[in-house]
């Protein structure tokens, strides 16, 4: 199987690294909606993030924020948004599991928009209390 995400992180393909360790690399996204935009992704195949290991989430999300915070100097930006999409409905194109780091100014084009009506407490208990017991089946 071919995987663009692979081939860029062993170098079988250009890419314009910005972090490199041994479980995780960092590059230049080739499109560029704000300047500065970086996608960081784990060195092995994983497709989601629900196949993450732990250790795999923790060394990505360690990353991210050493990046972030350097993407942010750099750019001057005004804030950073945090992309990462699972599976077809959610916008993901790339079967390998990675997150954008997207500097914001304000003012620019970019939208993430969603509707932010309020949901009554009770609908919200009863979700929270069906992710607690999906979670204590869970590693």
């Amino acid at each position: 199987m071919s995987c663009i995400m692979c081939d860029l992180g062993e170098l079988r393909k250009p890419a314009s690294f910005v972090y490199e360790s041994e479980d995780v690399f960092a590059i230049m996204t080739l499109e560029q909606p704000n300047p500065y935009k970086v996608i960081v992704c784990p060195r092995a195949h994983v497709e989601t993030v629900y196949d993450l290991t732990d250790a795999q989430a923790a060394n990505v999300f360690t990353a991210t924020v050493r990046i972030a915070r350097a993407v942010r100097d750099a750019s001057n930006c005004d804030g950073i948004n945090l992309v990462q999409s699972n599976g077809r409905a959610a916008g993901q194109d790339v079967e390998h599991f990675h997150l954008h780091i997207v500097p914001r100014h304000q003012g620019d084009a970019i939208r993430l928009e969603w509707d932010n009506t309020p949901s009554p407490r009770n609908v919200l208990e009863e979700l929270a209390s069906d992710i607690r017991k999906k979670m204590s089946g869970l590693r």
